[in-house]
C-alpha cells in the first residue's frame, strides 16, 4: 500500500494563528495513515486545549509535552494546573521532561567559565534555522515522549510544534529514544510556515 501525500500546507507566517489549522491537519493525517498517537507541544495549556477539542472521541491518543519545571523561572511549571486536571480527566497524557536538545548542555554553553556550543545544541539550531522552529520542537517533544514511555518507538506518530506559542508545524515521525536519536525519522512534513 502506498501513502504518497500530494502536498504540504504552508502558512504565510509562523505563530499561534495557525493552531486550529494544525490540529485539523494533524487529525486528517493521523486518520489517513491510521496513526494512533499525536504528540503536541504546549507551554501554558492553550494549545493542548485546542487539540483536545479536535481529538476528543476520535480514538486517537493525544500526548501533550510541556516545558520542564524551571524552564522560565526556578521551581515554576508554566502549564496551567487547572488545564492539566481537565485534560487528564479527558484521557489526555501529559508529559514533562528535560529538553533533550538543550537541557544540561545549555548550562555549559551559557557559562562564562566553560562556554562554547554542544552537538545537541547544533542539532537544535540546524532544525530551527534550516527547516522550522516548530520542527525542532516536534522532534524534541517526540524524543521526550518516547523517553517517558508515553509513545512506542516502533510506530509512527503525528508530531506538532510551534514557534514561540501555538502550533505551526505538523509532521509524521518514527520516534526514537534520545539515546538512539539517529534512529528517529522525520517521514513527512504536513504543514509548516514558509517565513521563519
Amino acid at each position: 500500500m502506498s501513502y504518497i501525500r500530494k502536498s504540504t500546507y504552508y502558512f504565510d507566517k509562523p505563530g499561534p494563528q495557525n493552531t486550529e489549522d494544525c490540529a485539523r491537519f494533524a487529525l486528517e493525517r493521523a486518520r489517513e495513515l491510521s496513526i494512533g498517537r499525536v504528540v503536541v507541544a504546549s507551554t501554558s495549556g492553550k494549545t493542548a486545549e485546542i487539540f483536545s477539542r479536535f481529538f476528543m472521541g476520535t480514538g486517537i491518543s493525544l500526548v501533550v509535552v510541556t516545558h520542564v519545571v524551571g524552564f522560565s523561572k526556578p521551581g515554576e511549571w508554566e502549564f496551567s494546573p487547572q488545564t492539566a486536571r481537565r485534560l487528564k480527566e479527558a484521557g489526555v497524557t501529559i508529559v514533562t521532561g528535560t529538553h533533550v536538545l538543550s537541557g544540561l548542555e545549555r548550562a555549559f554553553s551559557r557559562s562564562p567559565k566553560v562556554g562554547g556550543g554542544s552537538r545537541s545544541e547544533a542539532v537544535a539550531e540546524a532544525l530551527r534555522k534550516l527547516i522550522a522552529v516548530g520542527l525542532k520542537v516536534a522532534v524534541e517533544c517526540t524524543l521526550i515522549a518516547a523517553d517517558q514511555g508515553a509513545i512506542p518507538v516502533d510506530q509512527e506518530v503525528v508530531a506538532v510544534g510551534g514557534t514561540a506559542s501555538g502550533a505551526d508545524t505538523v509532521c509524521v515521525i518514527l520516534p526514537a529514544h534520545t539515546s538512539s536519536f539517529l534512529d528517529l525519522q522525520v517521514r513527512e512534513i504536513v504543514a509548516m510556515p514558509r517565513e521563519r
